[in-house]
């Protein structure tokens, strides 16, 4: 009797998991997301490891503020640990919002005169985004989140 519950169960919560799916996946098209989507000063961490070049390799932390113009233009500020040597950064490019929320950037930074494509995916609140960067011989992530919301203390 229990063994029958359960599978009843699991077979509803299974058929119920894939209905929620495939609903996500038709409306994953559009959701209304554009450049003004993304805007306003985000603080962020961002961590992973470095596999190549070897001289390069290994692990890196990243804390920093990021603004975005709500135009495709965003600037940054931040302090990365790479391999335990702390480094100021000045960080500036473009990005691009997708209908979906999905977006790329692509960010100039000193000192190190790098250009890094980066992958991100907003979320429903517009307040917080997932990043990851798409450089070859790096695995980094980023999480963003609005500095200052709008209607806080200093809004």
């Amino acid at each position: 009797m229990k063994h029958s519950t359960i599978a009843k169960t699991l077979a509803i919560a299974t058929a119920a998991a894939l209905a929620l799916g495939m609903a996500s996946t038709a409306k994953a098209a559009n959701k209304g997301c554009t450049n003004a989507s993304l805007n306003g000063t985000f603080a962020y961490t961002s961590t992973g490891t470095i596999t190549a070049p070897p001289a390069l390799a290994g692990p890196l932390a990243e804390v920093g503020t990021q603004t975005f113009d709500g135009y495709g233009n965003t600037t940054a500020a931040a302090m990365i640990s790479q391999n335990g040597n702390i480094t100021p950064l000045t960080i500036t490019g473009t990005y691009t919002v997708n209908p979906d929320c999905t977006g790329t950037m692509t960010l100039q930074v000193s000192p190190f005169g790098i250009s890094v494509p980066v992958y991100f995916v907003l979320d429903s609140t517009l307040s917080e985004f997932q990043a990851i960067e798409l450089s070859p011989g790096v695995v980094i992530t980023r999480i963003a989140r609005w500095q200052f919301p709008v209607n806080s203390w200093n809004h």
